[in-house]
């Protein structure tokens, strides 16, 4: 056990207030049955800065925390392009996706396919994104928060796994989207100071007790590691089975910036149900605008919390200023030094107080991201494919009990399989690439449905049926191509595709189901203005100084 009693106090503190306030908000009024609005979308009430703090909440989870620090320490600071590009990417949704979704009044994702195509397009996008859910997302955050409790307390990964588990459904489950919205605020709190206070202890290690004097030494001792855009051959990584490979294959160039990451991005910000659920929460589109506003800010804080600790973790390993840090740093069964137990070794060296405050942020990082991908999941599938296929005469309640029941089927199927990704390096980059299968799809359907009117229902089905297929095929025969560039190529032939298609079988004319976009619809207010214009000058800043 490696954290004293101070810090168990400050931990199960944490945790009895989330599980407190999760109980809290969930309370219903006297008479008042929780009903679909309530539990999916938390009542429509979530004002700006609820709505900013729960997407990152939801955002930011292990894979930031244990993943990016492993990608930190095996790539640098070029991994930073994931958040500072989704600064950028959360104004592009604000003014251009956001109106159109909440002008429709949708629920999720699907439901807006829905109405702009069909019911084949819905359900075919309903059962990808359910199936990315569970067998991606939620797996690999519950196998690397159980990875976090193996390297810290060395708790059995299966038990980890399960608690983690067990966790977040007991606050999340009963209250839905309220209760996880709600509590998240706090999460981002615990999130936020326990993640800074892990960095600057960090820093303080390499530089000899200066935490200013350590981000100096780590430029000094790492200089290739603060270069945010990669050339081919320019940086080799471990595989995480003693052998080595190219890192641009994960970081292709300029592609971060003018390629395939704005399909990532935009999938992933701009079409995801666990994200835009939280904007179609707001009181308003302008309360929805401003939290993305807010998140953007945050976005730009991570690198600095998730990445820059993975650095001074590889100096540290370098330099050999710790050896039983370097011990821990290995994996148990081949002794191969790994990326991603690089934070949670990290934590080991906080002092006492401190320790309990950063495992509890990482903790709210997974708990918050589990209880989000758990709600979406169960929103996803009661609202378009239970009602549609099975309770097409269900009552609100009812719906309320299919989603609990299917958050729990989620959460186990999720714990049945983490265990499968143990023999990963760096797990942030096995769920980008297999994100990245469905994304060129994702984005040409929304895409085309918002800003193109003759895009038929035919043609979005083809772009969703065939992202995957295609992704394999390329992976396949073009092993060397890196999976940013591979999205790009996917993208453009399901454009082309699907263009073709429209043409011939609208002759021409627009879909009935198009969308009416006017420059009336994408007006913000002057506060979204000045922050859009502050959040792209620091990053402008940002890749001027480490290109």
């Amino acid at each position: 056990m490696l954290l004293e009693p101070i810090d168990l106090i400050v931990f199960f503190g944490y945790c009895f207030l989330i599980i407190g306030m999760g109980i809290f908000v969930s309370r219903e009024k006297e008479g008042h049955v929780k009903n679909s609005s309530d539990y999916f979308l938390a009542s429509k009430a979530l004002p700006w800065w609820a709505v900013g703090a729960s997407l990152i909440a939801s955002n930011i989870s292990a894979e930031q925390f244990i993943g990016m620090s492993g990608s930190g320490f095996a790539l640098g600071l070029a991994i930073s392009t994931y958040e500072w590009m989704a600064a950028a990417t959360l104004l592009v949704v604000a003014i251009f996706f956001l109106p159109v979704y909440i002008k429709k009044g949708i629920y999720t994702m699907p439901g807006f396919l829905l109405d702009r195509y069909d019911t084949r397009v819905r359900t075919t996008m309903a059962v990808f994104w359910l199936l990315l859910y569970v067998f991606v997302n939620l797996t690999s955050v519950l196998y690397l928060g159980a990875l976090s409790l193996n390297t810290i307390l060395n708790v059995p990964m299966t038990y980890g796994i399960i608690g983690l588990a067990l966790f977040a459904m007991i606050y999340s489950i009963y209250g839905g989207l309220k209760a996880v919205a709600w509590t998240d605020v706090i999460q981002v709190v615990f999130l936020i100071a326990g993640g800074l206070a892990t960095t600057y202890i960090a820093l303080q290690m390499v530089g000899g007790g200066d935490a200013w004097e350590g981000l100096g030494v780590l430029r000094k001792e790492v200089p290739g590691h603060f270069s945010m855009i990669l050339s081919k051959g320019e940086m080799m990584i471990p595989d995480g089975k003693g052998g080595e490979r190219d890192a641009y294959l994960d970081l292709p160039g300029l592609s971060v910036l003018i390629g395939g990451m704005w399909i990532t991005n935009l999938s992933y910000w701009g079409f995801n149900q666990y994200i835009t659920q939280r904007a179609l929460a707001a009181k308003s589109l302008d309360e929805a605008q401003k939290g993305m506003i807010f998140a953007g800010f945050l976005k730009l804080l991570m690198p600095l919390i998730v990445v820059v600790p993975g650095i001074a973790a590889l100096v540290i390993v370098n330099n050999g200023i710790d050896g039983a840090f370097i011990e821990s740093m290995k994996d148990p069964v081949t002794g191969i030094i790994k990326s991603d137990r690089a934070y949670p070794t990290l934590l080991q060296i906080l002092p006492v107080g401190l320790k309990g405050l950063a495992f509890a942020a990482l903790t709210a990082a997974i708990v918050s991201s589990l209880a989000s991908m758990a709600n979406s999941t169960s929103t996803i599938f009661t609202m378009d494919i239970y009602s549609k296929y099975f309770g097409k005469e269900s009552s609100e309640a009812n719906h309320v009990r299919v989603g609990r029941i299917t958050a729990i089927v989620a959460f186990v199927i999720a714990a049945i399989v983490a265990p499968a990704l143990g023999q990963l390096d760096q797990a942030f980059q096995f769920i980008q690439e297999y994100t990245g299968f469905i994304s060129p799809g994702v984005f040409a359907i929304f895409f085309f449905g918002v800003f193109w009117k003759k895009t038929t229902s035919n043609a979005a089905l083809v772009g969703a049926g065939l992202s995957i297929p295609l992704s394999v095929v390329l992976k396949l025969v073009f092993p060397a191509l890196p999976f940013i560039d591979r999205m790009g190529v996917v993208f453009l032939i399901l454009a082309a595709l699907m263009i073709a298609i429209s043409l011939v079988e609208g002759k021409g004319k627009d879909y009935p189901n198009s969308i009416d976009v006017n420059a009336e619809l994408f007006r913000t207010s002057t506060g979204f203005k000045i922050g859009a214009i502050l959040i792209s000058g620091i990053i402008a800043a940002l890749y001027t100084i480490f290109w």
